[in-house]
């Protein structure tokens, strides 16, 4: 039996604009995905035993078996040769916008890899994730995958060229509590990238704009982060928000919970991940700040996660 576990993810900053080559900052959290896969059986076979929105993982049912068919073949391995059992599990929810995908994507990546006797390095292990990455996304920036499989805080800009992603590790004093509140809608991220870039193309006066924003605001976030100035970091996150908005990538339910947890005095709130759905965040430096806005949005109804961001160690 091989075993593996993949961080769950935020985007701080960047998702959507990071897909067309504007840097972001992704941090893992101290979630995560565990997979057992063992050779036996007549067929692949999945055993989801993940917490999360109803009926997350029967909407991405489809998508999660063309993702492992995807990593077997980026491994050399003919997916119509093996008979695999997968079991996943661990205590990431399966929200969308947490990198639910891609922590599994990793996990699985390592589980097999250490079943077939495969001695993988991260770079491999983050390389067969992002081409799994594929089939849920379509065309993924990479951040997620990337997030997964190294943990801590990532500096991250995709290559337009084909080239190398640049990944550029982060770091902080120490983690940071954080909360995730949960629509509860399934977000499709396929069809939210590809909605962006129609809308890019369509309007390139305006999105250009938004996006050289967007660029100039990651810079000014890495240099807050660094410099553990978090009240700016909370200040940018609301900037953030705002150009996801005019991207047209939030929804009523988002602006809710952000409207929410702001209301509560958290230092900054936006989406995070895909939108149209799927979860927000909020920074709440402090154990009594971040439970006083978990237990506000619990109150309306909404699952949330406590979690940090910075995380290193699985």
């Amino acid at each position: 039996m091989g075993k593996g576990s993949g961080f769950g993810k935020v985007i701080l900053f960047g998702e959507h604009f990071v897909v067309h080559g504007v840097p972001g900052i992704v941090s893992a959290i101290d979630s995560t995905n565990d997979a057992k896969v063992t050779r036996i059986g007549e067929k692949i076979t999945i055993k989801d035993e993940r917490k999360g929105a109803e009926g997350y993982a029967e909407k991405k049912k489809l998508q999660q078996l063309e993702s492992i068919d995807r990593m077997l073949k980026a491994m050399g391995i003919e997916p119509e040769t093996v008979s695999l059992s997968i079991w996943l599990g661990g205590n990431l929810p399966g929200f969308s916008g947490l990198g639910a995908s891609a922590a599994s994507s990793v996990a699985i990546a390592k589980a097999i890899a250490e079943e077939f006797g495969k001695d993988l390095s991260n770079e491999k292990i983050n390389a067969i994730a992002y081409e799994a990455e594929k089939a849920y996304a379509g065309n993924p920036s990479g951040i997620d995958n990337t997030a997964a499989t190294y943990g801590g805080l990532l500096w991250f800009k995709k290559n337009m060229s084909g080239g190398p992603n640049t990944i550029e590790k982060l770091s902080i004093q120490k983690p940071v509590e954080i909360i995730i509140g949960s629509t509860g809608i399934v977000a499709n991220t396929k069809a939210m990238v590809k909605g962006v870039a129609e809308r890019k193309k369509e309007k390139p006066q305006k999105y250009d704009l938004l996006f050289k924003q967007a660029e100039e605001l990651a810079f000014m976030a890495k240099k807050a982060l660094q410099e553990f100035d978090l009240r700016k970091v909370g200040e940018l996150m609301n900037e953030n928000h705002r150009l996801l908005q005019e991207i047209e990538v939030s929804c009523k339910e988002l602006d809710h919970l952000i409207n929410l947890a702001r209301a509560q005095g958290v230092f900054g709130a936006k989406l995070t991940g895909g939108g149209g759905g799927g979860c927000m965040t909020a920074l709440t430096p402090g154990k009594e700040l971040q439970e006083k806005v978990a237990k506000a949005i619990e109150k309306e109804g909404f699952e949330v996660l406590r979690t940090k961001i910075g995380v290193e160690k699985l």
